[in-house]
């Protein structure tokens, strides 16, 4: 038998019949205590069946806004789809049965786990998870579902410290002489300035060959960062694995115009993880935004003429 405390909300719970020994069929435990916070709100099975059966102690059940006081040796099942609480009217030990079985484990374990405070209320940032998770089987009764997701997805995006880039521009010279310039990260402090500083490599570039960068924008900090090529396919492809501040995925992506000119393609997808920059990500993001975007306008101005005198000198 598992068994989860869950201390903050009120209640242990003891796993007594899996999913998967019931052939996916139910899933049977016992809640110890008193419920309190997240746990007493109303809320939809939107695809199980909730059957309560008081083993000790009392429960309150309200279903579709009528109280039942259910005693030891007394259940009510709660149909799917129909909103519902349950709270304890005095301490007790209830006998819970979900069927199908469906992720309750997965969100009990979650429940287990999950940042809460001392009046057994979740974080923003846990409950947008929850609806992220696991609303398409249960959610809170009120909002709607589309207020709920709609606020999970802006709660969950303030929080992200990702960034994600797609930039493009065209290049008025070949394929190849923009790939070589791109590929060789050494050549990026003399065409990508001020941006980068200083870069280093063991020789040309490689499958598998690592760069460290030093370099920065328009805001008050400076970078470092270490890159290895994991696809290099010229002329028209190169992607690299960062990490150091950065974490994160680079592609750059070469397709030749019809006047033999160069269309680039930049994707940068990316995690801040210096202590600072995890802290501000969520305040700073446009911030971050215009500063890539100051430092790819330095990379549109450079890498032509770059190329066109790595051209004219070949």
């Amino acid at each position: 038998m598992t068994t989860l405390q869950m201390t903050r909300l009120g209640v242990v719970v003891e796993i007594r019949k899996t999913g998967e020994e019931t052939g996916g069929e139910l899933v049977e435990f016992d809640v110890i205590g008193r419920t309190r916070g997240f746990l007493t709100q109303a809320h939809i099975h939107t695809q199980q069946s909730e059957r309560h059966e008081v083993i000790e102690g009392s429960m309150r059940l309200v279903l579709d806004g009528r109280e039942h006081v259910l005693l030891p040796g007394e259940a009510m099942t709660v149909p799917a789809r129909t909103p519902h609480r349950q709270l304890g009217a005095t301490p007790g030990r209830v006998r819970v049965q979900l069927r199908p079985a469906g992720d309750t484990e997965a969100f009990l374990h979650r429940l287990a786990e999950m940042d809460v405070n001392r009046f057994g209320w979740p974080s923003p940032l846990a409950a947008a998870e929850l609806v992220r998770d696991f609303g398409a089987t249960g959610r809170a009764a009120q909002p709607s579902p589309r207020i709920q997701r709609a606020l999970s997805k802006a709660i969950l995006a303030l929080a992200s410290r990702e960034h994600v880039f797609v930039d493009e521009w065209d290049v008025d010279e070949h394929r190849e002489t923009v790939f070589a310039a791109i590929a060789d990260a050494r050549s990026y402090p003399q065409w990508w300035k001020p941006v980068y500083i200083d870069v280093e490599a063991d020789g040309a570039p490689a499958l598998g060959k690592e760069s460290r960068q030093h370099f920065k924008g328009r805001l008050p900090y400076h970078l470092h960062t270490r890159s290895r090529i994991v696809r290099l396919e010229s002329p028209h492809a190169i992607e690299g694995e960062v990490d150091g501040d950065l974490r994160g995925h680079g592609r750059w992506t070469l397709s030749e115009l019809p006047g033999g000119g160069t269309h680039v393609r930049f994707d940068w997808r990316v995690h801040a993880d210096r202590a600072l920059l995890r802290v501000l990500t969520p305040v700073l993001r446009p911030a971050f935004r215009w500063n890539h975007a100051w430092a790819i306008a330095r990379a549109v101005e450079g890498l032509e003429p770059y190329a066109r005198a790595r051209a004219a000198m070949a």
